[in-house]
């Protein structure tokens, strides 16, 4: 096995496949609905009255989960990635401080950095998808999913971004954050939107 995941439990008879979606085709479709929301919030006509709210939920949850499983993955399953994950790190940490207070005038930054993200992060998830075993990358995409239920919906700065504390520490953030949302009615999810971006 490339990446250190526990073993499954016996199967009897044919090889057993896990349910559920790779992991790299998780991450490749969370990136297209980013960009195309953040797209359409560059539109001088767009209304983006709850928009933006949901733009920085979404965005949370994604680094947080990616943090905790992707680049940990990655750096697991293929040689030599140390380097690029501390830079995808690095520019995480940027992205998560443009959020703070996202507002119209700053959604080109936001759009700039998602696009690096996405192109950074799409090169190590190409990687991984050589590296892995299909069954390893479901199994990792079951986690991702996981993860993101229990994520943060705002960017926080000072709290670990690497296992095994964020693992730890986020999902007790998220908790505080998912509570201060349902007080506020704050959207959070992009199926909150009147035309949700398409996978």
């Amino acid at each position: 096995m490339t990446v250190n995941l526990p073993p499954l439990p016996p199967v009897p008879g044919e090889e057993h496949r896990p349910g559920g979606r790779s992991i790299a085709d998780l991450v490749d479709a969370e990136h297209r609905q980013l960009r195309e929301l953040t797209r359409r919030l560059a539109d001088p006509d767009a209304d983006p009255a709850g928009a933006l709210d949901v733009l920085v939920a979404e965005l949370s949850r994604h680094l947080s989960a990616e943090e905790q499983y992707l680049l940990p993955a990655v750096r697991a399953a293929v040689p030599g990635t140390d380097d690029r994950v501390a830079e995808v790190l690095a520019a995480d940490a940027g992205l998560r401080s443009a959020l703070r207070g996202l507002g119209r005038g700053s959604i080109d930054d936001v759009t700039t950095r998602i696009d690096a993200h996405v192109a950074a992060v799409g090169d190590l998830v190409d990687r991984l998808r050589a590296s892995a075993t299909e069954e390893e990358l479901i199994r990792l995409g079951n986690r991702l999913e996981i993860a993101e239920e229990a994520a943060p919906t705002r960017p926080h700065s000072g709290i670990p971004t690497t296992p095994p504390w964020n693992r730890i520490v986020e999902p007790a953030v998220g908790v505080v954050d998912k509570v201060r949302d349902a007080v506020t009615g704050r959207s959070t999810h992009l199926r909150d939107l009147t035309e949700p971006p398409t996978e």
